[in-house]
């Protein structure tokens, strides 16, 4: 039964990746619903999040395919229930139509809006929440007059209170790398590669 997951992979910011992860789901045929890439706690460690309405057993697979890819560290898949997520969304209304209707503060503390642009001709605001929360925006102000509208990425951060940085050192303490071999006669340049 297909369900709503969102996709987290943490990665090196590395040129190519995100086609490499798109090509991914395109080879299975998975819409990609919403793509948020961000910098973490870590210095030069990125996350990604991917939502994707899809069966749980096709994302498992997608996850196994991102996380072979060279500069991706860890990927993992939450349902809602696993995650704290929001989007943010922009709309622009016209300013007369508002200002007959309503008080302009009054109808962003009903709607749990911030103003970001007042202009004698039209408004922009932002409502942050989640995709329902965004879409009755969007439906109270279509009979009005909905100039413009934009809706984020999703912005997501797993529940589970340990951070990506702790889980990092125990992933390479249950799964440590290859010892650093060193060559012995890399102090020796001069007598081993000398003519």
């Amino acid at each position: 039964m297909k369900q709503e997951f969102t996709i987290t992979a943490y990665t090196e910011n590395q040129v190519g990746l995100l086609n490499r992860i798109a090509i991914l789901f395109s080879k299975r045929k998975v819409n990609i619903d919403s793509l948020n890439t961000s910098p973490t706690e870590i210095p030069d460690i990125f996350r990604f999040n991917i939502v994707v309405l899809e069966s749980e057993e096709t994302v498992q697979k997608i996850v196994r395919q991102i996380e072979k890819q060279v500069d991706v560290l860890k990927a993992y898949y939450h349902d809602n229930e696993g995650i704290v997520w929001q989007e943010m969304a922009l709309y622009k209304v016209p300013t007369k139509e508002i200002a007959e209707r309503v008080k302009v503060e009054r109808l962003l503390r009903e709607l749990g809006a911030r103003a970001v642009l007042i202009r004698h001709d039209y408004l922009v605001f932002e409502v942050t929440g989640h995709r329902e929360e965004t879409q009755r925006v969007v439906e109270f102000f279509e009979p009005i007059g909905l100039i413009e509208f934009v809706r984020s990425a999703r912005v997501a951060i797993i529940k589970e209170s340990r951070s990506f940085h702790e889980r990092l050192l125990e992933f390479e303490k249950a799964d440590p790398g290859e010892a650093l071999h060193t060559n012995e006669h890399l102090d020796e340049n001069k007598t081993v590669f000398s003519m």
